[in-house]
């Protein structure tokens, strides 16, 4: 099968197309997924450049997202059969076999029946961004109907997937954009207030929003000043969290004693890393909610390029360039 393989730690260059063999099941419990797309998320582009899970097992298989048709089931497979069209967040860190291929097998249980409403492309954009937005808001911040909350960068992938779950969960919903059209994307997914950081203050912005008080949960996509504003942005005795690793200084951590901040991060990739069977269940069925809102009407992904697999470098290249709006997927045919 045609794969691309990440050969060294490196630039895009390192992204080398390669035919392997087809993965053989690794358990009765395993499927083979015949991928229709497989999702790109920053992720891999990080995990090209410093393998830092497993160093020692290039060449790498990168691509977590992936949706296709089953193929194969082992013996011990209850869950699917052949012919299923399905979706999933796997692999891709060397470990197990990424989706940047033809076919990918996974364990039945992390896999989830593709929502009916939405095509096979669009879903292999879904996992990561879908699961990394509700275990933030809903399992990290625990954002209730009628509270407020501030999403950074609500254009981007994980951006696009927090406004519509905060919608979903009740929430009044402000964002910040760097420009026109990026809010016009988070305006027609339900933001109620847009703020332009490039020319307004989103602190103050924010305040002003609410009266002055500050949101109840800010969710920080962006990580290092943006994040130590947004301590001002919350309201005393409110969540503020992130998606990156956040230093404080003692004035930061003062500031965010005195206000009674809970400061909160969102890592989804841990159960995969630390082998968490359990936590990975609890994932898929994040993926069928996923699904039963996309099929309500309720949730959509927004992908912006379409790639064969043999461009994978050119979709990093994309992603290392920043401003990314959406997704992109590669194709396999």
């Amino acid at each position: 099968m045609k794969a691309i393989l990440a050969t060294a730690p490196g630039g895009t260059e390192v992204l080398q197309l390669r035919d392997i063999p087809k993965p053989d099941l690794a358990s009765p419990h395993h499927i083979r997924v015949k991928l229709a797309a497989a999702g790109v998320n920053p992720i891999d582009t990080k995990l090209r450049a410093k393998p830092v899970y497993y160093p020692d097992k290039l060449p790498a298989l990168l691509g977590c997202d992936g949706a296709g048709v089953v193929e194969a089931v082992g013996a011990k497979v209850s869950r699917f059969k052949v012919g299923d069209e399905v979706f999933y967040c796997n692999g891709g860190f060397g470990d197990e076999p990424g989706s940047y291929a033809e076919f990918s097998t996974l364990h039945e249980d992390y896999c989830a029946k593709k929502p009916l409403k939405m095509s096979p492309q669009d879903c292999a954009a879904l996992p990561l961004v879908f699961i990394t937005a509700w275990e933030a808001l809903a399992e990290r911040a625990h954002l209730q109907a009628g509270q407020t909350v501030l999403i950074h960068a609500a254009a981007g992938g994980v951006g696009q997937m927090a406004v519509q779950i905060a919608r979903h969960l009740g929430a009044r919903v402000a964002v910040t954009v760097s420009d026109e059209h990026k809010a016009g994307i988070a305006r027609g997914l339900g933001a109620e207030k847009i703020i332009n950081y490039k020319t307004q203050d989103f602190v103050q912005e924010t305040l002003d929003w609410t009266g002055g008080k500050g949101t109840d949960v800010v969710f920080d996509t962006v990580g290092g000043d943006t994040f130590l504003r947004s301590l001002a942005a919350a309201r005393v005795y409110g969540k503020v969290v992130s998606l990156l690793s956040t230093p404080l200084s003692l004035a930061d951590s003062q500031l965010t004693r005195l206000r009674n901040l809970s400061l909160c991060y969102e890592l989804m990739l841990t159960p995969q890393v630390m082998h968490l069977h359990d936590e990975r269940i609890r994932q898929r069925k994040l993926l069928e909610l996923a699904a039963a809102m996309v099929d309500a009407g309720e949730l959509d992904v927004r992908v912006t390029h379409r790639l064969p697999l043999e461009q994978a470098a050119e979709a990093h290249r994309l992603i290392e360039a920043g401003g990314m709006v959406g997704k992109i997927v590669l194709t396999m045919g």
